[in-house]
């Protein structure tokens, strides 16, 4: 039965489910296999960086006061009493008119206070000696890294939530995490709906097609940071797929399907949604493609229900699921980073509601442009290959010309913490 439904805004339907995030619990992982995860907990150093006073290149540790007179002229010699490399210490005072050869990470001798690098010396060997002339003065603590310059003990270095890279993992190390705490990944199941779906194995016929929709969901959760949970096709069949809904929904976090949603007479979802006793958050968004997207609530479990078309289905992820998800991983960036730039090509389509170009970004005379990619229809799928951002365009307005500014949300990037305005209420073309 063909059933009224009622749109809301974009802002609003982000609001109603980020309304009801939750949190991942922690868990410990080797730190060899913490690539990618998300840290559960600040990283606050429990010591100085560096630890002491030490040289950051090759050469000779000196004391400044020895190199006042010197000058092209009149160099001024040092004998060199001791080579320490790194992991050593100088065994004896560093007397006036003496110098320590030192490697790079060495720790400064006590009574140095400057370092001669290699560059800037000249060394000799006289008298069974060896000696280095410098030929311009130094200063205090010239080519010295200071104990603490980088970091001081109690600092918060890496806030959680972050995705964990070969940078933090640097740190991670430094600071001693064999084990890293790290967000238990939230298990996010799907169910791909129709009896129109092939496998990935299975030939074309006609008014068949390929199932791209599951295999394209879970790589969205994944590159995210969940752990997706596939649970088949469901045909057009109401008890086949209400029975898959409500057993799938026991044993994740978060349920995704994909198509089902409409008012068409195979459509089960609403009627799933009420068997369930599921509240229903909305089912129309005022957006394209979309604008059938219904989230719903189950025991403080979510249930997306995204669009059966591609890019429908793929813009639905990125606005609604993924930032529910970051936000369990702790993020506190879980939006889609977005920015002002100059669309490239006219867009004339007048449209009621806010609409998501698939668009590739540039950066052309010092501003960020957008061009459209492909058909702008929501069945598309190879555009979603080529595109790296949205453009949002607010609903209401005659279409959009090459120049105009409008909104790029970006596509593969971790977030930001400002969740995206509602695009409807922005200066409208005239």
């Amino acid at each position: 039965m063909y059933e009224q439904r009622t749109p809301i805004s974009v802002s609003e339907a982000v609001r109603r489910v980020m309304e009801l995030t939750r949190t991942g619990d922690k868990e410990l992982v080797d730190i060899k296999g913490a690539g990618g995860r998300y840290l559960a907990e600040a990283i606050i150093a429990d010591h100085n960086i560096p630890p002491f006073n030490r040289t950051p290149l090759d050469g000779f540790a000196i004391r400044s006061e020895d190199t006042i007179a010197a000058s092209p002229d009149k160099p001024v010699r040092l004998e060199v009493i001791e080579t320490v490399g790194a992991g050593g210490v100088v065994h004896q005072p560093v007397y006036s008119g003496q110098a320590v050869r030192v490697m790079t990470g060495t720790m400064m001798p006590e009574d140095c206070d400057a370092i001669a690098m290699f560059e800037l010396t000249k060394e000799i060997k006289a008298d069974g000696k060896e000696w280095i002339e410098l030929k311009r003065p130094f200063q205090p603590g010239e080519f010295v890294s200071f104990e603490g310059e980088e970091t001081k003990a109690g600092d918060a270095l890496i806030a959680a939530g972050t995705r964990i890279h070969a940078g933090v993992i640097a740190v991670l190390a430094t600071f001693g995490y064999q084990n890293v705490p790290v967000v238990k990944q939230p298990v996010i199941g799907i169910c791909a709906t129709g009896t129109e779906l092939l496998e990935l194995n299975e030939p074309l016929v006609p008014g068949k097609i390929r199932n791209s929709n599951a295999y394209m969901v879970q790589a969205q959760i994944r590159q995210a940071g969940g752990k997706p949970v596939y649970y088949g096709q469901l045909a057009d069949d109401f008890e086949q797929c209400y029975k898959a809904v409500a057993g799938a929904l026991n044993e994740v976090d978060a349920l995704i399907t994909t198509g089902g949603v409409s008012v068409g007479d195979f459509d089960y979802l609403p009627e799933i949604y009420e068997k369930l006793g599921a509240n229903v958050l909305f089912n129309k968004i005022a957006m394209r493609p979309g604008s059938v997207t219904t989230v719903a609530e189950k025991d403080g479990k979510l249930l997306f229900g995204l669009s059966g078309n591609p890019s429908a289905c793929y813009v639905g992820f990125e606005l609604f699921t993924r930032p529910w998800l970051k936000a369990f991983l702790h993020s506190n960036k879980p939006y889609m980073e977005w920015t002002k730039g100059i669309l490239t090509a006219d867009f004339p389509k007048p449209n009621p509601f806010t609409r998501f170009i698939r668009s590739k970004v540039s950066f052309v005379a010092g501003r960020i442009t957008a061009t459209p990619v492909g058909m702008d229809k929501s069945q598309v799928v190879t555009s979603l290959a080529k595109s790296d951002a949205l453009v949002a365009l607010p609903g209401g307005s005659r279409g959009y010309k090459a120049g105009d500014e409008v909104d790029i949300l970006f596509l593969h990037r971790e977030g930001t913490g400002d969740p995206f305005h509602d695009p409807t209420k922005l200066r409208k073309n005239k």
